[in-house]
């Protein structure tokens, strides 16, 4: 594979001083949540990902199991200093299988990290994610144990996924925080009432996961035919009278694309910065590929110019969207704020 690093004048610097691709790549998609995987093939997605200059990389402990780490460490081997790395903590079981636990004390802070090291076969992590809020724990406590990392050196940046405002600002007042990892979407908006106003006034960058409606706003995604282990069986606006309601949404993203002489795809992503100048915060979504070539057409969207008409027009399509971005309202951000 070519070493082709990053142009660093193409970066986005997120909160804490941390500097990424404006683009990243979610690694969950190389795992068996939206079915089964090459790993070869998930090997050289990974590869022409840093070539084209997609150099921040998403993943986590419990994808695949661990696996996810283990199949980024091959790519790392020859590539680390291209790569600026993300993984997270406190999920207990896995996206296919289920979850039996989340946990955030301290204890366990110090045992993930060390695992996840070891599996990505490096000596540091650049953005340590806590995944999900353990709410029998203190905040402060979760992160003053990451903070510990970050003296020690394994851990450069910290980051939260799915948090409050009110964690955010908690967690902030015990250590600066990079990002903040969510659902975000022009389908799944409920985190600019509260969160994403509280990353903005203290510095925070936003890293949106699922910016393509876990692959709906694309208009490729069949919801009669997922798999019986598909993820997204279990979330209610993917339910079939859901779903048959929420093609409005898609109507609305490919003509904006049809205007642009864009894919809706490429229309999705370019909402997410844009909506980021408008709510003054930096923003690196990080859709995730099993294809090479989907990495290229998502890397268009950087060159698209959403015009306010076409705001205007997703903006209307957002507000009728029907079901729940998750299973369990407890389990993201909105259903405990």
């Amino acid at each position: 594979m070519a070493n082709t690093p990053t142009n660093p004048g193409n970066s986005v610097q997120l909160g804490d001083g941390l500097a990424v691709s404006p683009l990243g790549f979610g690694g969950m998609a190389l795992t068996p949540v939206y079915g089964e995987v090459d790993p070869a093939e998930a090997l050289r997605t990974l590869h022409h990902a840093v070539d084209a200059g997609v150099s921040f990389i998403d993943t986590a402990d419990i994808y695949g199991g661990g696996s996810n780490e283990e199949l980024i460490s091959q790519l790392l081997r020859d590539r680390r200093d291209e790569v600026q790395l993300a993984t997270k903590f406190a999920l207990v079981g896995t996206p296919t299988d289920g979850y039996t636990d989340i946990r955030g004390d301290a204890e366990y802070v110090r045992q993930a990290v060390d695992r996840s090291l070891q599996r990505l076969g490096t000596d540091v992590i650049d953005l340590y994610y806590m995944h999900r809020r353990d709410v029998r724990v203190p905040i402060e406590e979760t992160v003053g144990a990451m903070a510990e990392l970050v003296k020690q050196g394994k851990v450069k940046h910290l980051g939260l996924s799915e948090v409050t405002a009110q964690e955010l600002q908690d967690a902030a007042a015990v250590h600066p925080i990079a990002a903040v990892q969510s659902e975000w979407s022009i389908w799944s908006r409920d985190v600019e009432r509260h969160v994403v106003p509280a990353a903005a006034a203290l510095g925070v960058g936003f890293v949106p996961y699922s910016p393509l409606g876990r692959g709906f706003l694309t208009g490729t995604v069949d919801t009669a035919s997922l798999g019986e282990k598909d993820f997204r069986r279990n979330i209610p606006r993917f339910a079939p009278d859901a779903a048959s309601a929420n093609q409005a949404v898609v109507d609305a993203v490919r003509s904006v694309a049809d205007q642009l002489g864009a894919t809706p795809a490429q229309v999705a992503l370019a909402w997410l910065p844009a909506q980021g100048r408008r709510l003054g915060l930096p923003v690196v979504p990080i859709p995730g590929t099993r294809k090479a070539a989907r990495i290229d057409e998502n890397l268009g969207a950087l060159a698209l110019d959403l015009t306010p008409v076409h705001l205007e027009a997703l903006d209307a399509a957002s507000d009728a969207v029907v079901g729940s971005r998750s299973a369990d309202p407890a389990w993201v951000s909105e259903g405990r704020e």
